[in-house]
């Protein structure tokens, strides 16, 4: 009986006895390498039994499902929301810088020459000024002798049933201590500042034609509206507040918390539909 020659490798032994030719394990590979239903494919890149041609052409399977249908959609009131938290943001932080700068007014001394200094008007007893516009008075008759104008203006009408304006009862006060009649104009029908300070306007415009300035005497708190208020008028207008005046403590954060608000609506809408809100 003719036997089939066997074959042997370089050693003598015969390639059976040695294990699975190159052949066998490639095709072990690719069997290893196929996926089982519902897995991605793996392939381990660093067996270098598994020649490059198949890793790099080997394909895997992905999930194809779209990226939007993976994200939750943003509900519109959480956009609201968002907005919202902005918004207010941006208030309370304008309201903050208003604040500021209604404080920082009311300790800025800024007497200068100007064309005429304005008193605004406050709360009068027959006559009497009340204890927070004679602090305002006795703010100018500290002002008066140092030559910053040639006038006075003293604003302020009356309530229905006084019998003296807020402006008379300025004027006959600061005539008593030594500022001249003549030199002191009278607003006495303004009811808010608004209106005090627009007539002042033409009260100067009567006087001489041209641009005005005014030193505005009033109280701390009370000075930055007012000075923009004149500015709206026309004016240009800077502030002296007075440095006696008799809203303190508590009160006096309370006006500030109340002025800053009115200046920083004001600033955006205009200062005359704001008046009777904020005097």
């Amino acid at each position: 009986m003719n036997e089939s020659p066997v074959e042997e490798n370089a050693a003598g032994q015969p390639a059976s006895s040695v294990g699975p030719t190159r052949a066998s394990h490639r095709r072990r590979d690719r069997h290893d390498a196929t996926p089982v239903a519902g897995h991605a494919r793996v392939v381990d890149r660093s067996n270098p039994a598994i020649p490059h041609e198949i890793i790099d052409t080997e394909t895997f399977e992905r999930d194809h499902t779209p990226l939007g249908e993976l994200q939750r959609p943003v509900s519109p009131w959480r956009r609201l929301l968002a907005a919202g938290v902005v918004v207010s943001a941006l208030l309370v932080g304008y309201y903050a810088v208003s604040l500021f700068q209604v404080y920082s007014a009311g300790r800025s001394d800024d007497a200068r020459p100007v064309d005429a200094i304005v008193v605004m008007g406050a709360a009068q007893y027959d006559g009497r000024p009340s204890p927070q516009l004679r602090a305002r008075l006795d703010h100018v008759v500290e002002l008066w002798p140092q030559g910053l104008a040639p006038l006075v203006v003293v604003t302020g009408g009356k309530q229905p049933a006084d019998r003296f304006t807020e402006a008379e009862a300025s004027a006959n006060y600061l005539i008593e201590r030594g500022v001249p009649d003549a030199a002191i104009l009278r607003e006495d029908e303004g009811s808010t500042s608004y209106q005090s300070l627009v007539r002042v306007a033409a009260l100067l415009d009567a006087q001489s034609a041209g641009d005005h300035s005014v030193l505005i005497v009033t109280d701390p708190y009370h000075t930055l509206r007012s000075i923009l208020i004149a500015r709206e008028a026309g004016l240009t207008a800077h502030g002296s507040p007075t440095s006696t005046s008799v809203v303190t403590g508590s009160r006096s954060l309370e006006r500030h918390v109340v002025e800053a608000g009115g200046v920083a609506v004001g600033r955006i809408t205009g200062f005359d539909w704001l008046s009777d809100a904020t005097d």
